[in-house]
């Protein structure tokens, strides 16, 4: 059969024998969905909170308190950026220092009852922001989607 002729199914992001498609490329896709996302969650989310402060407050919310470095573990932040995440969100109130009861040596961060608040709100408009960005897809795509990130986490 001749070559013309050949119907070939290439995967996204695979050389097709038309040379490199940026709009075809995983990374150059997840960023405009990132891109899309972020403007959703700056638009809606409360108290000016950006997606690492309110991470981090989610997270102390589901795990209560622990230190400054297991929290940026849990959230995938390096040390010096949890450092000044945690700061923020302490220059406004929402957590402090405690000691860590797990070792005296430490200090571990915990929410204020004012940081609860926030969260508690701010985890029903990140719902929100969740559906509008999964919008234009069905709820089965929606679940395909979350897995697949997941597995690529």
């Amino acid at each position: 059969m001749p070559r013309d002729k050949l119907k070939v199914i290439v995967p996204p992001g695979e050389p097709d024998g038309q040379g490199y498609v940026l709009d075809e490329q995983v990374g150059f896709l997840m960023r405009v969905a990132v891109q899309r996302h972020t403007s959703i969650f700056t638009a809606r989310m409360i108290e000016g909170l950006t997606q690492t402060q309110f991470a981090a407050l989610a997270k102390l919310f589901e795990v209560g308190p622990c230190s400054q470095n297991h929290l940026g573990r849990l959230i995938f932040l390096d040390a010096a950026t949890i450092k000044g995440v945690v700061d923020r969100l302490g220059v406004r109130g929402f957590v402090t220092a405690l000691a860590d009861p797990k070792d005296r040596r430490r200090r571990a961060v915990a929410l204020t009852e004012r940081g609860r608040e926030v969260t508690e709100a701010a985890m029903v408009v990140a719902a929100e922001i969740t559906a509008a960005t999964l919008a234009p897809l069905t709820a089965q795509e929606r679940h395909a989607v979350c897995e697949l990130l997941k597995k690529l986490s």
